[in-house]
């Protein structure tokens, strides 16, 4: 567990409760190369920044990043070409993304506990329109399709929702069924979704212990997901 020097601070978790949304204003290659990481921009709005510092993380759509530049309302985060491989629109110049500071010992846990650790990327199979709120649908991969179950958990953009539904299928991978009311889609950037879009995933952080200690056997190393 990670405590910084300031009082009441705990910077280890998100709550997958969007506080902003933020627009990727530029990106560079930290390097020369095709396996160069990039330094990305990201204008947030007016005030959004008070009280973050270098060093603190952000969650970026999902991703857990490092603050390593701070000129409000924008700051500046370095990504990995590991970390670009694993996700999904948190370097598209001009891509709206969704932002929550990390929790400290006096927030208010509203959502779910949400690592910033990208599990696996999602396909949007379905998002319409159904009475007051929208119904979205996600493919996730076979190896996650496990940690999702009816009324549990699950981060989509970095934005803690709820499930619905499972429909598991044949080749191993599930597709995952949400509502979304009028407060998250006017508060996140989960409105610009369409279906084939991709979306960063992260499995509900319970759910990744039970299956460690159902799946835990003598001799067996644990992989990362």
């Amino acid at each position: 567990m990670l405590i910084n020097s300031e009082p009441h601070q705990l910077r280890i978790m998100f709550t997958g409760l969007i506080t902003a949304v933020g627009r990727i204003a530029q990106v560079q290659a930290l390097h020369a190369g095709s396996n160069s990481g990039s330094r990305v921009v990201v204008q947030a709005p007016p005030e959004w920044l008070q009280g973050v510092a270098l060093g603190d993380s952000i969650c970026i759509s999902g991703a857990c990043m490092t603050v390593v530049e701070l000129r409000p309302p924008s700051f500046a985060f370095d990504v990995s070409t590991e970390s670009l491989a694993r996700t999904t629109g948190i370097d598209v110049p001009g891509a709206l993304v969704n932002l929550e500071q990390s929790l400290t010992l006096a927030t208010k846990l509203g959502g779910h506990l949400v690592t910033g650790h990208v599990d696996g990327i999602g396909r949007v199979e379905d998002f319409v329109p159904v009475g007051e709120s929208w119904h979205l649908a996600v493919r996730v991969p076979a190896e996650l399709a496990k940690f999702f179950a009816y009324k549990g958990s699950i981060t989509v953009n970095g934005v803690s929702l709820t499930v619905n539904r499972v429909v598991d299928e044949a080749q191993g991978s599930a597709v995952v069924h949400v509502n979304l009311i009028p407060h998250t889609l006017q508060n996140t950037n989960l409105h610009t979704l369409q279906a084939g879009c991709t979306v960063n995933l992260e499995v509900d952080v319970i759910a990744r212990y039970v299956q460690r200690m159902l799946g835990a056997q003598p001799g067996h190393e644990a992989q990362s997901l």
